[in-house]
């Protein structure tokens, strides 16, 4: 069973310890009023959560293939009976749990709803998202080219989705008011 070896853990406790620290750094004292004051809705917050969540483990599972391309350290591929188990594997099933918690009403920033989940969901979204586009290449081709030309596609996968995040981060209020400018300049000559 895959979930008995240890590298089968390494990945995930990493991706776990770094985004537990920073949620523990922002929690309290002056970083916690600074945090705050950045989200003061739920929905926002969850994007910029969803956000982080794909970056840390965009970084933390690129680095551990590169360790276990070029053998270096406790890294190891994950098998099950001899056949290769893709991270992207892990990142549907997860994808699959947050989509299901979130049509059940966990985790969705409604009214008297766990605020906590919402975050928990929003994090592992994009935890989710990072090991399935970065395997993007893999399921384009139906053919393992991780390491060869064809693997520059998950990378631009991976770029388009993040610029997606950080533009519906940082950017929705802008284009929101530019849609708004050119529409209701358009009404006006009609």
């Amino acid at each position: 069973m895959p979930w008995t070896h240890r590298s089968f853990w390494i990945a995930p406790l990493i991706i776990a310890a770094i985004l537990g620290l920073l949620a523990l750094i922002f929690s309290r004292g002056r970083l916690h009023a600074v945090y705050r004051s950045q989200f003061p809705e739920p929905r926002r917050e969850r994007l910029f959560l969803a956000c982080l969540g794909f970056f840390v483990t965009v970084v933390v599972v690129r680095g551990v293939t590169l360790a276990i391309h070029y053998d270096i350290g406790p890294f190891h591929n994950v098998t099950m009976h001899g056949r290769h188990i893709h991270h992207m594997v892990w990142g549907i099933l997860l994808l699959l749990l947050v989509g299901y918690s979130w049509l059940v009403g966990v985790g969705t920033g409604s009214s008297g709803g766990s605020r906590w989940m919402g975050r928990l969901t929003s994090m592992l979204y994009g935890v989710a998202a990072a090991l399935i586009l970065d395997e993007f290449a893999l399921w384009l081709n139906l053919s393992d080219v991780y390491w060869q030309r064809e693997g520059r596609e998950s990378y631009e996968a991976m770029a388009i989705f993040g610029s997606l995040l950080g533009l519906g981060l940082f950017g929705a209020r802008l284009l929101q008011a530019l849609v708004r400018e050119l529409f209701g300049t358009s009404r006006q000559y009609k």
